[in-house]
């Protein structure tokens, strides 16, 4: 059917293309139908009078906090295979836009990335993933936007209140480090930051442009139209959740317009919907010209708050194994076909019976229009509160002027969600010829589709070998820490929840305990979340319930110190502070307590033990069916210890305050 195509055009002079994509038979096979007898709407696509705001791209966030924090440590080639579905050009995702955190030492979500300076007086620009990641993305898309963003802030800069602007420039100098920092240790230039363009001109960083305020549309809009000299400076106005809405000042100031966080998703076929509907309607409703995913790999616990809210999958360093969900695949839709620096059409729009479409220029004769028409079933993000609305089955008529009403071919590239008997996901179909049409072609749209039709012919779906089947978290696990030179400053597997985890040198210690990992905060970061007063890291399988906790620990903090290991922990993320589970502490002070929750408050045992800072000591936790017990350098401490709930939970090593203290030996035997 394909090949006759040309000559079928020609037969029937005056006819318009149908791409009919209602089964798997029509959507392998575009027919051809007169466009007069067609009932719908026609849509002119036309560059005649001018075009619409510039396309500036698609892109996902890192952070916000610690979601890409089991990436780093997938052994290859599958590492690689996952950042080729993120950031290679046409191959996935090809993502023009990669925001990361600024590590602030706070807990932003699911969890804690470290600050380039704990302290005042220090500087490190090779602690956390995010600059390896940038690194990462920059190989695949030299042209990748970069953009950084604080979530949280290093307790210092609050001079005793949880508040980051208490010396605006000193914030804005320890951002500014940051920028500079990437450039000078990783070769990275950041595109797009928040508000400091003085400090910024006065290092000399002229070219990096300013974003603001990266959270609402007010009050930033308002004060701009009032304030000429904040106008100037800012390049963008940015704002999270948008609901594809933007507000009459932020339009008024003529910046560019971004949804600078959105989606939040679970990245199911509801959630490829979810992105699939935003990504065309933020700019036909709100003239937002970037859209910026939160997140870009679910690369954390799952049973962390937003699980499996990435663009795909990633979550078994292990096993290697990972999954590439549809909202890859809908991101494709938009990215393989556009670049930063198009123009949006001014003829865009909605669909006569539900649905949306957008077209792209490049301004040297390339055409890209995507349509799609998802339920509101279907495509509910987890926020903003989504109105009803109907789609049903339609045909759309879509003409070409103008510029365009000379091209050729279209390609088409085909999605369609739902039951996985009916779900393709970016397939390529035939091309439409429009040689003998006017310009003029068909679509026949149900439900819960996403079609592409470009003049480039550069698009693919990238594929790579299957990846290991999925594994359970490995029953017996341990760690010693003994590394000389780590690649990254975090241990495997362990997802810092509050406090920041470090591998650490002991330089006067040539013995056993050289090499160990330590809690490096002595004070409570600056964030915006519910921080705990305790400092906790978590590992392992969420589904354990008998288990085997040992560790070596060396309180550091005299007299007030303490650390302690744990089992079933049973939350994390921005949930840390209220964290059930069984926790055993020992003090610097010669106690022990054993609790039923992080926070302290409901008490199972307490009473003394031979403990002092700065000696080492093994704490041992067992937890078996609705009992526990404790040792202390194998020696028994409690028995037997009668506790119901939780049922399951991460194994955890933490401190009792924010307070230096070290781990050595982990180890872990557990049963679900």
């Amino acid at each position: 059917m394909a090949e006759r195509l040309p000559q079928a055009s020609r037969q029937r002079g005056g006819k318009a293309m149908t791409a009919a994509a209602g089964s798997a038979g029509r959507a392998a096979v575009p027919l051809l139908l007169c466009a007069l007898l067609v009932p719908g709407g026609a849509y002119v696509l036309d560059d005649s009078d001018g075009l619409g705001r510039e396309f500036d791209g698609i892109g996902a966030v890192s952070g916000g906090g610690a979601t890409s924090r089991l990436l780093v440590n997938y052994p290859e080639p599958y590492r690689s295979q996952i950042l080729d579905y993120l950031f290679k050009p046409n191959f996935g995702a090809s993502l023009h836009i990669l925001k990361v955190e600024i590590g602030g030492d706070g807990q932003t979500t699911d969890g804690t990335e470290p600050s380039h300076m704990h302290y005042a007086l220090d500087e490190n620009y090779f602690r956390g993933y995010e600059w390896w990641l940038m690194k990462e993305a920059k190989k695949r898309n030299p042209n990748i936007i970069l953009m950084g963003l604080p979530w949280s802030f290093p307790g210092w800069l609050g001079k005793g209140f949880n508040w980051p602007y208490v010396n605006l420039q000193l914030t804005a100098y320890y951002v500014m480090t940051w920028i500079v920092g990437a450039k000078h240790y990783h070769d990275l230039d950041i595109d797009y930051i928040g508000v400091l363009r003085r400090m910024l001109n006065y290092q000399g960083l002229h070219r990096v442009k300013i974003i603001a305020s990266d959270n609402l549309w007010e009050p930033i809009s308002a004060s701009m139209l009032l304030d000429t000299e904040l106008l100037n400076v800012i390049d963008v106005i940015g704002a999270h959740y948008p609901g594809t809405r933007t507000v009459r000042d932020a339009r008024l100031t003529k910046k560019k317009l971004w949804s600078s966080e959105d989606f939040s998703t679970l990245n199911n076929d509801v959630g490829a919907g979810c992105l699939g509907r935003i990504l065309n309607q933020n700019y036909i409703n709100g003239y937002m010209t970037a859209t910026i995913a939160w997140n870009l790999v679910a690369s954390y616990y799952e049973q962390l708050p937003y699980g499996r809210c990435g663009l795909m999958t990633a979550q078994e360093p292990w096993s290697g194994h990972y999954a590439v969900e549809p909202p890859i695949w809908v991101t494709a839709h938009t990215t393989q076909f556009t670049q930063p620096g198009w123009y949006y059409l001014k003829t865009v729009g909605h669909l006569e019976k539900g649905g949306s479409y957008v077209a792209l220029t490049d301004g040297l004769g390339n055409l890209t229009i995507i349509v799609e028409t998802m339920s509101h079933k279907h495509s509910r993000c987890i926020r903003p509160f989504l109105p009803y609305f109907n789609v049903s089955h339609q045909f759309a008529t879509f003409l070409l002027k103008g510029s365009f009403s000379e091209i050729p071919e279209l390609q088409v590239w085909y999605t369609r969600l739902g039951k996985p008997s009916k779900r393709f996901l970016f397939k390529q179909l035939d091309s439409l010829w429009l040689l003998d049409s006017g310009g003029a072609f068909t679509l026949e749209l149900q439900e819960d589709e996403l079609f592409t039709l470009t003049t480039l012919t550069t698009g693919g779906k990238g594929s790579c070998p299957p990846p290991p089947e999925s594994q359970p978290f490995p029953q017996v696990y341990e760690d010693d820490f003994d590394v000389d030179y780590p690649f990254f400053s975090e241990a495997p597997n362990f997802a810092d929840q509050t406090g920041v985890f470090e591998y650490f040198t002991n330089i006067e210690d040539p013995g056993e305990h050289r090499f160990t990992l330590r809690q490096v905060l002595n004070q409570r970061p600056i964030t915006w979340a519910a921080d705990a007063y305790n400092t906790i890291s978590v590992i392992g399988d969420y589904k354990w319930s008998n288990l085997t906790v040992r560790c070596d620990v060396y309180i550091e903090t005299p007299e007030k110190g303490g650390v302690f290991i744990a089992g079933r922990v049973n939350k994390g993320g921005i949930l840390i502070r209220s964290a059930r589970g069984v926790f055993f502490w020992i003090f610097a002070n010669g106690t022990y307590k054993v609790t039923g929750d992080l926070a302290g408050w409901i008490i199972y045992a307490l009473g003394h033990v031979d403990v002092t800072a700065n000696r080492w000591y093994t704490l041992t936790l067992i937890i078996k069916g609705r009992f526990s017990s404790g040792m202390l350098n194998g020696k028994s401490v409690w028995k037997n210890i009668p506790v119901s709930f939780p049922k399951n939970g991460w194994a955890a090593i933490g401190t009792h305050s924010f307070e230096f203290a070290q781990f050595d030996n982990f180890h872990v035997e557990a049963t679900t």
